[in-house]
């Protein structure tokens, strides 16, 4: 099993404090609970962070989250269980995740305007921005699930 390096949040408690006001004012800017939960799930999942993926699949199904849909996020493309907003959301979440492979690729930007107001488009962003940052304090310092 592999041990934690370092515990982040007591290393550095206002890196956390402002890393939790971040995610209070995401909580505020009107996008779905449940599609901001799959944005963290999809991101964690490819960032290989197992303690955000076990928070947030927890956190989905709290806030009523089907099982069938929180097994289906790794593979939504070939699956009929998310609206087209949320596949736009799901693939700008890949693309921003794996920014120096994919540079955001037009069809995808095209496909998330379709979707989303410009708005929402930034607030989206912001909150693949702020998961991929918690990734990489978890996965850099290996924080593991309780």
């Amino acid at each position: 099993m592999t041990q934690q390096r370092l515990d982040f949040a007591q290393a550095s408690p206002d890196v956390v404090k402002a890393m939790y006001a971040l995610e209070a004012a995401i909580a505020k800017l009107g996008l779905e609970h449940s599609l901001l939960e799959l944005v963290r799930l999809r991101a964690s999942q490819i960032n290989g962070c197992a303690f955000c993926v076990d928070m947030h699949t927890a956190d989905a199904r709290k806030a009523g989250e089907t099982e069938r849909r929180l097994y289906a996020v790794s593979v939504w493309r070939e699956t009929p269980f998310f609206t087209a907003r949320e596949r736009a959301v799901l693939a700008w979440t890949e693309a921003l995740t794996l920014l120096p492979q994919s540079q955001a690729p037009d069809d995808v930007y095209a496909a998330l305007a379709a979707e989303l107001t410009p708005a929402e488009m930034v607030n989206v962003s912001l909150a693949i921005g702020s998961i991929n940052t918690w990734n990489r304090l978890a996965v850099g310092f290996r924080k593991m699930p309780e």
